[in-house]
């Protein structure tokens, strides 16, 4: 199984396109996992049900198995995904980063390098295409 951190951003739809690559080539099932994380305004990281149904349809075209999660907690993206890595016989991860700036790296910390940083499994990171 690989878990794909997804967002409703260019990031996140790179790390999804990555996550159908590797489970094609690996024979792995997909959990999808989109966060209303307390870290990053949630209108950003938060998918609509109009983004879910995309998101679930471009999975079903690829025919990778998949499993699609929105979670809703209060818990930041990255302690979901770290905690989903611990509990799932998890191969890898897959998340989109973007070039922050220093201020913004402090200001709101970041998900995508506690992930690298934390997970006990490889974490392939993804930029969105220019």
């Amino acid at each position: 199984m690989i878990i794909v951190g997804y967002t409703p951003t260019p990031e996140g739809k790179a790390a999804l396109e990555h996550g159908i690559t590797e489970a094609h080539h690996h024979g792995d099932e997909l959990l999808v996992v989109n966060v209303s994380g307390t870290s990053d305004p949630s209108e950003t990281t938060f998918a609509t049900d109009t983004e879910i149904a995309r998101v679930q349809t471009r999975l079903e075209a690829e025919s990778v198995p998949f499993t699609l999660r929105q979670l809703v907690r209060g818990k930041d993206a990255s302690e979901e995904i770290l905690s989903l890595a611990e509990d799932e016989d998890v191969r890898g991860i897959v998340i989109g980063i973007r070039h922050r700036t220093p201020v913004g790296k402090l200001l709101l910390g970041s998900n995508s390098q506690r992930i690298l940083l934390e997970a006990t499994c490889p974490v392939i990171a993804v930029k969105a295409a220019r």
